[in-house]
């Protein structure tokens, strides 16, 4: 514990989990509350996203954009690809996200910043330490099935959280009083030991392979499926980007309504979780702001002013905690 009566340097973790990444808005409203001084960043995914717009100084103009829109708003955002490894481009998205950025790159931020990504090729962790800022985005965001991958370098990037959910590695170097993560995921340390840190020797760091279950990222079926209904809602102009439907259940069983993009959604939670675990076993933070995973939808992009407050007050309650414990 530190000393309260001085300003705390933070080094902050943000994780993934798609629009419950509005809440790392929150935990930044809480750290500026009291004081605290933000000196580095890392993030995977939405993590990635709302840490460098804390670098560039573009959190409140994001928050303009993001706070207004509904759910028919975010469809129209989204850029349906027809054909490709993914059911969105998110090119427009990028477009405005890049506005607001200020075509910044990450050499010249004036906190460092990393982003981290997933090379489906090799199954390697990769760390965005230069470079456009925005480039390493669209890298860190790809959900498997979701966003197209991105290729560079002879690599096929995804999203980050496949291998680091809550990339607290990549700030084992900086000079911190405390360690800050915030994992968007509500689950608990424990696991095998983590990897020790990498040095980041330049604007690419490919990590060691991480053994884990095989599965398929990009099935052609199931990508052309999300197209089709994501096209289809969008011609219609419906509030849904998916239907729920319910899922066959055993007698006396209660069915659950579920949509295709709440199963992929499940599913690559239920493999961060156990990443996750192995990763904080070895390197947990000083502090850690858990956001319950059902506090909304991966793609409830229409949720922000609720997820912002929501990640503020669980924010004031990690942080009341930690500076009322002995030590």
């Amino acid at each position: 514990m530190t000393d309260t009566s001085t300003r705390p340097r933070i080094a902050l973790a943000l994780g993934s989990g798609g629009a419950r990444g509005y809440a790392h808005m929150g935990v930044l409203d809480e750290i500026a509350a009291r004081g605290w001084e933000v000196v580095a960043v890392a993030g995977t995914s939405m993590g990635a996203v709302v840490g460098a717009l804390h670098a560039v100084g573009g959190v409140e103009a994001y928050r303009a954009w993001v706070e207004p829109m509904g759910r028919r708003e975010v469809l129209r955002w989204m850029d349906p690809a027809f054909k490709g490894a993914g059911a969105i481009r998110a090119d427009r998205l990028m477009s405005r996200l890049d506005g607001i950025l200020g075509s910044s790159r990450i050499e010249d931020l004036p906190i460092p910043y990393t982003a981290v990504a997933t090379d489906l090729l090799s199954q390697t962790e990769v760390w965005f330490t230069s470079g456009p800022v925005i480039e390493a985005i669209r890298a860190s965001i790809a959900i498997p099935t979701v966003f197209t991958p991105v290729q560079r370098d002879g690599m096929l990037l995804a999203d980050g959280g496949i291998l680091n959910p809550v990339p607290v590695i990549p700030l084992a170097s900086v000079r911190a009083d405390a360690i800050i993560a915030v994992n968007l995921a509500g689950t608990t340390r424990g696991g095998n030991a983590a990897q020790p840190p990498v040095d980041s020797g330049g604007p690419l760091v490919r990590l060691p392979r991480l053994r884990l279950p095989s599965f398929h990222v990009a099935e052609p079926r199931l990508v052309g499926m999300i197209t089709d209904r994501l096209r289809a809602r969008g011609e219609q102009g419906d509030d849904a980007l998916v239907e729920a439907s319910p899922v066959e259940a055993e007698p006396g069983e209660p069915p659950l309504a579920v949509s295709t993009l709440d199963v992929i959604d499940r599913s690559l939670q239920t493999l961060q979780n156990t990443v996750q675990r192995y990763r904080l076993a070895g390197y947990p933070p000083d502090v850690m702001v858990t956001v319950p995973s059902d506090a909304c939808g991966t793609l409830d992009f229409h949720r922000a002013t609720e997820m912002i407050a929501l990640g503020r007050a669980l924010a004031r309650e990690a942080f009341d905690a930690w500076e009322g414990a002995p030590g």
